[in-house]
């Protein structure tokens, strides 16, 4: 009998197949990139809140089928399946009320009639999710529970998978994606939030980024004033790729290993080479308007300002999460990174760009804490009373950034240094217009620890298999299309694609590459308002 740990998170799935009686996991498979449209997850939330949560929900399960698919097990022997996500994922992929996560504020959900769910733990039988996607008439859905509607298991699993409970004196954690949770534990309190760092702080939204995936560039090095750049091969272990001149794009020397793109991690190491190289001077200005990491593999100005509201969405929350606990910045003495970035990425060039507090005294790098927590549900189900109890004593304060004051003032300094190169020395200015305290000093020398060498630590004897396209295609009725072909040639992600069928017009779209309602550039260009993007079907 086999169980299947899966983490739906923002950027992507992330699933293991393990088997039962031996425990060991024997196949990882992961997608590159989320399968509903958008960027983030507040596209998610809004493509299914203006399209349809059946839709949103449809495309989701159609994904997991994909996955186990790819596993090639008969799908009576899955005996369980343990799911871990944010509230909104775990709430489309069960097909349950998600507005009252879309909308803040009492007298809004009230004036909406929007009542907030409780989202305990679940456990039941696979087929009153998946009818008619897939048969699994043995298997078993665990679900964690959120603390709070705001927190979902993925937070919990990166409080309870790495050390950030048992501290005593201040800790933070993150969980690093494109909805970064974390969380700031001050004595018995605990206080989370969330930050929408966007696609880039995983290398998506880059011109050519990608998720942390065999050929992906991970980290940047200096070597004899060359960038010496690292490659994560086919089992995603980090290894040396080539020396390369980053101003002229000059291989000086060569490596089998083949980069096919650049992680948030990689853009993250080679912004701070750049600053502190002198390369880049004023951000975001480089020689030339761009990076070389590898032939055909670049970073660009436009690059560094997408990288650089992600970064500083990040920092503006950590520095607020401080702020409102009121703990002085010196005093933090643990950082908790998990997720893909916080495995991969360079704590100290992290710490100099501001996405790792600059001030903590020690810092842990962790890996993918969700499927962790997932596997241990899947390898022993009674692990659930114990996430349970530890979800009752966690009695956390959810800080909501959307209506802080304090973060959005830091985030504008952040954008400004960005985006327009305002200086440190201004940054601090405006801090203190708004009688806020100042960028924290540096502590010298902290303690890094790297507690593992992969985002997901062991992938199993069959390696890791990458669902590269999915192939779910949403399709609207366009039958006042003229076929002038003006959306296909709008649409940035080469997304749809109109086509005839029994002599009738649709719009088809891939649901993976389409940015969704955030973007609809699609309906705008349309000459004749042949396209609309709201009454869609999954296409099967």
């Amino acid at each position: 009998m086999y169980g299947i740990a899966l983490d739906l998170g923002t950027s992507g799935f992330r699933a293991q197949l393990i088997d039962l009686e031996s425990k060991k996991v024997l196949k990882t498979a992961i997608t590159m990139k989320h399968p509903l449209p958008g960027g983030n997850v507040m596209d998610h939330l809004d493509f299914a809140i203006q399209i349809g949560e059946d839709v949103a929900n449809e495309i989701m399960l159609d994904t997991v089928k994909r996955i186990f698919d790819e596993f090639g097990v008969d799908p009576s022997l899955i005996k369980r399946l343990a799911v871990c996500g944010n509230p909104i994922q775990l709430s489309l992929f069960q097909n349950m009320e998600i507005r009252d996560l879309a909308y803040a504020g009492e007298n809004k959900q009230k004036k909406l009639g929007v009542e907030n769910v409780v989202r305990g733990s679940r456990v039941f039988p696979a087929n009153e999710l998946f009818e008619g996607i897939m048969d699994l008439p043995n298997c078993t859905v665990i679900v964690p529970p959120a603390i709070k509607h705001e927190i979902g298991a993925d937070a919990l699993a990166m409080m309870i998978k790495t050390d950030f409970m048992d501290m005593d004196t201040p800790s933070m954690v993150t969980d690093y994606g494109t909805n970064a949770e974390m969380a700031i534990k001050v004595g018995d309190k605990i206080i989370t939030a969330s930050a929408a760092a966007g696609p880039a702080i995983e290398g998506q939204g880059i011109k050519c980024g990608m998720l942390a995936s065999p050929g992906a560039i991970s980290d940047v090095t200096v070597e004899d004033g060359l960038w010496r750049v690292t490659i994560l091969d086919e089992s995603m272990t980090e290894c040396k790729g080539h020396l390369i001149d980053p101003v002229t794009g000059e291989i000086k020397e060569s490596s089998d290993v083949v980069a096919k793109g650049v992680t948030g991690t990689g853009v993250i190491s080679a912004l701070a080479l750049a600053l502190e190289c002198g390369i880049m001077k004023k951000i975001p200005v480089l020689p030339n308007g761009k990076l070389f990491l590898d032939e055909g593999i670049e970073i660009f100005e436009k690059d560094i300002e997408e990288a650089g509201k992600a970064i500083g969405a990040i920092r503006a929350a950590q520095l607020t999460l401080m702020i409102e606990s009121g703990t002085a910045y010196s005093d933090l003495d643990n950082m908790y990174m998990a997720g893909a970035t916080g495995a991969y990425v360079d704590a100290n060039k992290a710490r100099k760009l501001g996405s790792c507090p600059n001030f903590a005294h020690n810092i842990v790098q962790f890996g993918n804490t969700s499927v962790a927590l997932a596997r241990d549900l899947v390898l022993d189900e009674s692990k659930l009373d114990e996430v349970i109890e530890m979800a009752h004593k966690i009695t956390a304060d959810h800080l909501m950034m959307a209506t802080s004051t304090v973060f959005s003032n830091i985030y504008m300094c952040e954008l400004s240094y960005w985006t327009q190169g305002m200086p440190i020395e201004m940054y601090n200015q405006m801090l203190e217009m708004y009688k806020l305290p100042p960028l924290p000093e540096t502590f010298i020398n902290p303690r890094i620890e790297k507690r593992v060498v992969k985002d997901i630590d062991e992938v199993g004897e069959g390696g890791l298999q990458i669902v590269s396209d999915l192939g779910i295609i949403i399709e609207e009725h366009a039958p006042e299309c003229i076929r002038c072909g003006q959306c296909e040639v709008e649409c940035p992600e080469d997304a749809i694609k109109i086509i005839e069928r029994d002599g009738e017009l649709y719009a088809n779209y891939n649901s993976e590459r389409c940015l969704g309602t955030s973007c609809r550039r699609c309906v705008a260009v349309c000459p004749v308002d042949a396209i609309h993007y709201k009454v869609i079907t999954v296409k099967h």
